[in-house]
């Protein structure tokens, strides 16, 4: 017979295996063969008339249960064991460590632990975090089966169905019918935001781990394969092909992101399920971590799912995202394209309310806790309507001609926008936006109920110390003001983003004006390597292949480059402020490498998507225990 000390299914503590009367240990594998139930109480699950072991040979039975208690006594693990029964007397052939489904591997860790076989941490160094994934999300139901239509890039866990559509208009449209939707585009963007919330699942011809669609999906929870390049997308007749196959709008496909699969038609899922078990071994992990562990939202939804999770705080608000609804990106329009102050100034006294209650139902969510607000960050140009857009009521607001409207957004565009007119350059150019900005903030810390969270306000795309003190003199000047106007004095720090080199090269001087550094690592994995986390995807798997790389960069941390910058500027900051507050927010926060390497450099916290921060949370107290050993 074969078996295993527990289930490997479920982490059950009873006898999992089969027998076969006159018969080598190979034959109950090979499935020559049907085999037995080993336990009574199996074959009567199971409606079998055969006698399991049991039953045939209940001594030999009873010396196999012994010796399953001494192998997990001695080896301190499930067993998977091979045994033989010759003319009544028992033999093991061999045992080894067994290998069990993820949930199982949970309980058993638990259960070896609470038996006093192993400690907690030992059981809390047994589990794979990157595992916990199949426990957090939808995952398909192995039963069945389903045609493959594709695989791309596993960018986001989970599985979920649904009615093909282009666009994300009519992903938003079809979602508010009650219609399941994948929204499938080449690639995504910021103004795609509203049909992303809308899907239950994302699919992108283009893209890479790090990619818009990869890191939104990650933090809305939603399924997403990436960089699957053997769709071909066609709009204008909303259809795509895959090879000879030809995949329309309406069509049903499930998405699994656990794996990077695409496949046909609405394939059954099993729904996570977080047990007393997955609690325990938190709890453990808790008591092991030096790192705290945020996470990366902006909405209610997912501030609450983030606190569910164990989140100690908020670490990076991307406040961009917050514009993109139907209402505000008009406004917003409005505001980069206005040529007279009058406009401009009434579509930010309509944004700034808008702001100030988003921000204040995250600080009441987040009581007590830090909340890291980075202000306005990408290029203009992700706000500009598109040359199809109907212009007519944005004209009519500013009082231009729709040409005058094409003039001037045509003046807007830039060769390389994400190196150009973005992040802190904003401010420096166009202060009113970061002005908006601030005084929601403060006026959502006045309006705020319960205990006020703890407000960090971080400016991206930081280079230079005058451009840092600059900004910090603007957010005191206006809190200053406000504290005139009403006596409210709102209490915060600043800080700011480190994501070019030369501000990772001046931490030092930054320092001097920033309280905390959270190190946006996306941006400078891009800035440091020359790479684009949206396109290197179609190479970067040579590189690895090659040996010239250990890792995808975008997934764990350069440690010898970009690692060696952040190494760098943690240096200099501390030098120049012991007490600066050292964190990261890129898309590394929740990857266990990484994650290693900051407990390795001492930073204060890691922050990542919220279906990420159990993960963060085991692998910051595995980091932190193998440092202490």
């Amino acid at each position: 017979g074969v078996a295993f000390t527990r289930n490997p299914s479920n982490g059950d503590k009873e006898i999992y295996g089969e027998y076969l009367l006159n018969a080598q240990g190979e034959d109950v594998v090979a499935g020559i063969r049907t085999p037995l139930y080993l336990s009574k109480q199996a074959r009567v699950n199971a409606g079998l008339e055969e006698l399991s072991l049991e039953e045939e040979m209940p001594q030999s039975y009873g010396e196999l249960l012994n010796v399953f208690d001494t192998l997990e006594g001695h080896f301190r693990d499930m067993q998977d064991v091979e045994f033989t029964i010759e003319q009544g007397r028992l033999f093991v052939l061999q045992t080894r460590n067994g290998k069990r489904a993820v949930k199982a591997g949970l309980k058993i860790a638990v259960a070896l632990s609470q038996e006093g076989l192993i400690t907690p941490d030992e059981a809390v160094m047994r589990i794979d975090p990157m595992a916990l994934e199949q426990l957090l999300h939808p995952t398909l139901d192995p039963r069945i089966q389903s045609k493959e239509l594709t695989r791309g890039l596993p960018a986001s866990p989970g599985a979920a169905s649904g009615a093909v559509v282009f666009s994300p208009d009519r992903a938003e449209a079809q979602a508010a019918q009650g219609e399941d939707v994948v929204l499938l585009r080449m690639e995504t963007s910021p103004e795609d935001i509203h049909g992303m919330y809308a899907a239950k699942a994302i699919l992108t011809s283009r893209g890479g781990m790090t990619s818009h669609a990869a890191v939104v999906a990650r933090g809305l929870g939603r399924p997403c394969v990436s960089g699957a390049g053997a769709i071909q997308i066609d709009y204008a007749a909303r259809q795509a092909t895959i090879g000879k196959a030809v995949l329309r709008e309406g069509d049903i496909i499930t998405v699994y992101g656990t794996s990077g699969r695409v496949l046909k038609g609405r394939a059954p899922t099993l729904e996570p399920e977080l047990t007393g078990d997955f609690g325990a071994l938190m709890e453990w992990a808790d008591a092991h971590r030096g790192l705290a562990v945020r996470a990366n939202a902006e909405t209610p939804a997912e501030a609450e799912k983030a606190r569910r999770f164990g989140a100690q705080g908020i670490g990076l608000v991307r406040t961009e995202h917050m514009f993109f609804d139907a209402k505000r990106i008009f406004d917003m329009r409005c505001l980069i394209l206005a040529s007279e102050a009058s406009h401009r100034d009434a579509a930010l006294a309509r944004l700034q309310p808008e702001q100030q209650a988003d921000f204040a139902a995250l600080f009441d969510i987040m009581s007590g806790l830090p909340v890291t607000i980075r202000l306005l960050d990408p290029p203009l140009h992700e706000f500009l309507p598109k040359l199809s857009d109907d212009w007519t009521d944005l004209s009519a607001a500013l009082g231009v001609s729709e040409d005058a409207l094409r003039t001037r957004i045509i003046s807007l565009e830039e060769t390389n926008p994400m190196l150009g007119h973005r992040g802190s350059r904003l401010a420096v150019t166009t202060p009113e936006i970061y002005e908006m900005q601030l005084r929601a903030i403060f006026g959502a810390m006045k309006d705020q109920k319960g205990e006020p969270a703890q407000v960090e306000i971080m400016f991206p795309l930081v280079m230079d110390a005058g451009e840092l003190g600059y900004l910090c003199e603007l957010a005191n000047k206006l809190a200053a003001d406000m504290q005139a106007a009403d006596g409210h004095a709102p209490s915060f720090t600043l800080g700011s983003m480190i994501e070019v080199p030369r501000a990772a090269l001046l931490a030092d001087e930054l320092a001097a004006h920033a309280e905390f550094f959270s190190f946006g690592t996306n941006d400078l994995t891009q800035t440091t390597m020359g790479l684009s986390r949206d396109d290197a995807g179609q190479y970067l798997s040579r590189y690895v292949e090659k040996g010239f790389l250990p890792n995808d960069p975008f997934v764990s941390i350069d440690e010898t480059g970009v690692g060696a910058l952040v190494e760098l500027a943690v240096t200099k900051a501390r030098r120049a402020r012991p007490d600066i507050k050292l964190g990261i927010c890129g898309e590394h926060g929740g990857d266990p490498k990484s994650i290693d390497f900051c407990q390795r450099l001492g930073l204060n916290y890691v922050s990542c998507s919220p279906y990420r921060v159990p993960i963060a949370r085991l692998a910051a107290a595995q980091a932190a225990i193998r440092q202490r050993s």
